[in-house]
């Protein structure tokens, strides 16, 4: 099962034609006057290119246009069919993302060939003994490096979003498969907005734990951070989904940014991941130790595990723990790494 959003990304051929959708008459107009020749022989007229510099060249034209068509909006989108066929004959993308496509052409070349792994780090209760990890995206051993986050922003500036985010949740799945015994909780983010049909978004996620016969309750899927969550409803929606298949499902950074205590409060995660600048140097904060008994008495109502994050400090690890919360994460027990740290008793 695949959808055009979640498909292979194929490259952009040196020849082909781009397709126009939504091109109004004036629009059309403007494009012939700028010389360009505008096929109108199917439904969807089309424009043909020879070189990647005059698709380049076109976008720009196009951009412009738009931009000094007035204050009415346009819904203009395109289409590139390469003279080989490996284009994107569904995949429809709008001028400024195709420009923002072009100026990152090493970032999209990562996103389009998976190059990238995941990263494990720690989860430990306050006993100190791991009981799982988070999975991060990682570049690869000899590969191209970026920022994950970078990587992230242009997957969302391109439409790519929903392709990267999948196949980073696939990733971490496989690496969990690899390396972790059953039992270990396996921390997995997703993007809300990548997932807009839960039961058909997320069916080669529940496709992976089965073929690499997982056992779903071991898997923890959490709202990832910087992530502003606008549609709750839908949240619900995709939360309902994860547990229908016996996963669990976690807020991260709760107590700042944008995971605000009432929205904890609606959503009811099983995990509630406390935010980072909270917990540093909480043992030596009245404010911030304020906040954490609110995060601790709201959570407590609906029975939610707490997981105290960016843990450096072994002051904060005892206060944390004093105060209840169940689990934690930070560099003071692991930083990420390629594999689970052999002094807990895992084995490459």
């Amino acid at each position: 099962m695949n959808c055009v959003d979640c498909a292979d990304i194929g490259p952009i051929e040196d020849e082909g034609e781009v397709r126009l959708r939504a091109c109004p008459g004036p629009l059309t107009a403007a494009i012939r006057n700028a010389g360009y020749e505008v096929y109108e022989t199917g439904d969807t007229p089309f424009i043909l290119y020879r070189r990647r510099e005059e698709l380049l060249k076109l976008v720009e034209l196009l951009l412009l246009l738009l931009n000094t068509a007035g204050p009415q909006p346009h819904d203009l989108s395109l289409c590139i069919k390469g003279k080989g066929g490996s284009g994107r004959a569904d995949r429809w993308l709008t001028p400024e993302q195709l420009t923002v496509q072009f100026s990152n052409e090493h970032l999209v070349s990562i996103i389009r060939g998976h190059d990238f792994c995941s990263h494990l780090q720690p989860i430990v209760d306050f006993h100190e003994e791991i009981v799982g990890f988070e999975f991060l995206l990682r570049p690869l051993p000899h590969g191209n490096h970026f920022h994950p986050y970078e990587l992230f922003e242009i997957a969302r500036r391109t439409g790519f979003h929903s392709f990267l985010d999948r196949a980073a949740r696939i990733s971490a799945i496989e690496t969990s498969a690899r390396l972790l015994p059953k039992g270990i909780k396996r921390f997995i983010n997703f993007l809300p907005s990548s997932i807009y049909n839960p039961k058909y978004c997320l069916t080669h996620t529940f496709e992976a734990i089965r073929r690499l016969d997982q056992s779903p309750e071991d898997y923890v899927f959490e709202v990832v951070e910087t992530e502003q969550i606008t549609d709750i409803a839908h949240l619900h929606t995709i939360f309902a989904e994860y547990r229908e298949q016996g996963m669990q499902v976690a807020l991260d950074d709760v107590g700042a940014g944008y995971s605000t205590l009432e929205l904890m409060s609606s959503l009811q995660p099983d995990y509630v991941k406390i935010d980072r600048n909270l917990i540093s140097y909480c043992d030596q904060d009245p404010d911030k130790q304020h906040i954490l008994a609110d995060i601790i008495s709201r959570a407590g109502v609906f029975g939610a595990r707490l997981l105290a994050e960016g843990i450096e400090r072994r002051e904060e690890f005892l206060f944390c723990r004093s105060l209840g919360i169940d689990l934690g994460q930070g560099y003071l027990f692991g930083k990420p790494a390629a594999q689970p740290p052999a002094r807990f008793g895992f084995t490459a």
